[in-house]
């Protein structure tokens, strides 16, 4: 039974026909087999770009209330969410009731105007709302996305490596991929309420999660078969978790591992967390490798889009009111 959360150094490299990248792989295959998360250091995100990044989600959420409401989140998924407005009720590992206490700025993947999807009106395509009172947060967010989204890339090449498929094997999945980068913030919760959390007890929809947490803690994973273990900060790493659609990917080889957040700190505790997904029409069923007379297929296929619009409408307030429009 694992009891902490293992650490994969990538030492500063993206490429995979690089020997670094095998055992890189291996190591990545037994931490998502086993408990579903893994810390990745020696990545390349720059320290500067994330510090960034950190200082313009401070600064939005330190914005009059008026001022956040006015990027109030539309019917593409992308804008302000207040405190309190999300509650997992999908969550497989917990019955929810409480929402979450958070507040967060949701941006997603750009799109140009002229993009079909967006101009057909489909489902979470639409233009990302952005602070426009604050100077430089815009450059800072499309930085951080751009350093965060090549680390993401090659963390799947490293996956598909290590699942006995080519590098490149599973990259036109993500050729017009789903994106969200979540810049949350947590207040400081009473220590005498248990069933209130920062983030309730919930696995993630999609293929991978890379989290840049501050230094307040308060992340806990749930292995399978154990209890809840801390996921402490440790400087200059992402936390990586797999999501339910890898899980499904994978037949249940990667394992997609409950979480929560309880902020106890004290303080304020703000986090990064950027999930890179294949596009809305990928299909997702089980990989060859993942597959044999033993072990057959464990789920249906399904395409993304319809897994994430399902949770998406049950977990969001918004969601059950009339859609805004894009």
């Amino acid at each position: 039974m694992l009891t902490s959360i293992p650490l994969i150094d990538l030492a500063g490299n993206l490429d995979p026909t690089q020997p670094v990248a095998r055992d890189a792989a291996a190591r990545l295959h037994d931490a998502l087999s086993t408990i579903g998360f893994a810390y990745i250091g020696g990545h390349t995100v720059r320290r500067s770009t994330r510090d960034a990044a950190f200082a313009a989600s401070r600064d939005f959420h330190a914005s009059p209330l008026e001022r956040k409401q006015s990027l109030a989140i539309n019917a593409a998924h992308r804008g302000y969410m207040g405190m309190a407005t999300s509650t997992i009720v999908t969550s497989s590992v917990a019955k929810v009731t409480k929402p979450n206490m958070s507040e967060s700025l949701m941006l997603m993947h750009e799109l140009p105007p002229d993009d079909p999807g967006l101009l057909a009106g489909l489902p979470m395509q639409g233009p990302n709302q952005w602070p426009d009172w604050l100077p430089g947060f815009r450059s800072a967010m499309t930085q951080y996305v751009s350093e965060v989204d090549a680390l993401g890339r090659y963390i799947v090449r490293l996956i598909a490596m290590s699942l006995g498929l080519e590098a490149t094997a599973l990259d036109h999945y993500f050729d017009h991929p789903t994106t969200f980068l979540r810049a949350l913030h947590y207040p400081p919760q009473p220590p005498v309420d248990d069933d209130q959390m920062g983030s309730a007890p919930h696995t993630d929809y999609g293929i991978i999660t890379l989290l840049a947490q501050d230094d307040s803690g308060g992340l806990q994973v749930r292995p399978r078969g154990g209890d809840w273990i801390e996921a402490p900060p440790i400087p200059d790493t992402y936390v990586l978790n797999v999501g339910d659609m890898l899980a499904r990917w994978t037949n249940d080889r990667f394992v997609s591992t409950p979480h929560r957040v309880i902020n106890r700190s004290g303080g304020d505790r703000y986090s990064l967390p950027y999930f890179l997904d294949p596009s809305m029409d990928a299909l997702i069923e089980c990989l060859p490798t993942c597959t044999d007379a033993k072990h057959p297929p464990r789920h249906e296929p399904v395409t993304y889009g319809q897994y994430l619009m399902e949770r998406l409408d049950k977990n969001y307030a918004y969601r059950k009111a009339p859609a805004t429009t894009v």
